[in-house]
């Protein structure tokens, strides 16, 4: 499989290294910590115990940063914004903008959904840059998953690098027929409506196409399937995978006690 297809960076680290459904587990852990721990900071600490130092361990802290500034900052900017002003929480006003008041509480609030979400797109942002879906997929057949769910889960990763790949491609094959899309903001977007016709219709046909080589592969046969790249599930993984289980029933027990 191509790494244009996936958001996949290819580093020979600890992350990589780690079996696909233990990086799964780890992921959907630290999105749960920040979720349900009962206590204000958890998902500030996250960030700083464990999302950054997994980016450094997966060596993919470059790429990591580049998707925080462009993506993940701004997504949660834009929600403690909309929160600190639209949260009718808390009497005590530190700052006023016309009709709209912020509190000390919503401002809190809104910090804390902020990180939460900060958490939540960092920790998928990292298992995406470090698991191959490929790899993934073999991973959780192999441990009798259905095929049809194994697929909806890889095409559902694959679907942004895939329209990205597909637009470039696109853009290139229009910017040689002369096309404009390079100067005022008006006339790119006029380029939009050149640019979108063979995109959808392109991604049409492609789901025409993998949809006939899926068939033509037996993919919905009952018979045993075998792999000829076997994923590694070693004595690590286990014991990491248990351990995150058993964290995330003490967090959530913890969270019901003091609710």
């Amino acid at each position: 499989m191509h790494e244009r297809l996936s958001f996949h960076i290819k580093r020979d680290s600890f992350l990589h290294s780690l079996n696909p459904l233990t990086k799964l587990v780890l992921t959907l852990a630290l999105i749960l910590f920040a979720f349900t721990f009962p206590y204000y900071w958890t998902p500030h600490i996250l960030v700083l115990v464990a999302i950054i130092p997994l980016s450094l361990l997966g060596k993919v802290f470059r790429e990591f940063a580049l998707t925080a500034l462009r993506l993940i900052i701004p997504a949660a900017g834009f929600l403690f914004l909309m929160q600190a002003f639209f949260q009718p929480v808390g009497e005590d006003v530190i700052f006023k903008f016309y009709f709209l008041d912020v509190t000390q509480e919503s401002l809190m609030f809104a910090f804390r959904n902020a990180m939460r979400i900060v958490v939540m797109v960092s920790a998928f942002t990292i298992f995406l840059l470090t698991t191959h879906p490929s790899e993934l997929m073999s991973d959780l057949t192999r441990r009798g998953l259905p095929g049809q769910f194994a697929y909806v889960i890889i095409s559902t990763l694959q679907i942004l690098p895939q329209m990205q790949a597909k637009a470039e491609t696109i853009i290139s094959a229009q910017r040689s027929r002369g096309l404009d899309t390079e100067s005022s903001f008006l006339k790119r977007a006029g380029s939009l409506i050149p640019l979108i016709g063979p995109l959808v219709f392109g991604s049409l046909v492609e789901v025409e196409e993998r949809a006939i080589a899926i068939e033509a592969r037996g993919f919905t046969s009952k018979q045993v399937k075998t792999s000829l790249h076997e994923v590694p599930d070693t004595a690590f993984d286990q014991f990491l995978r248990w351990a995150l289980l058993a964290l995330i029933i003490v967090s959530i027990g913890l969270n019901l006690w003091l609710s």
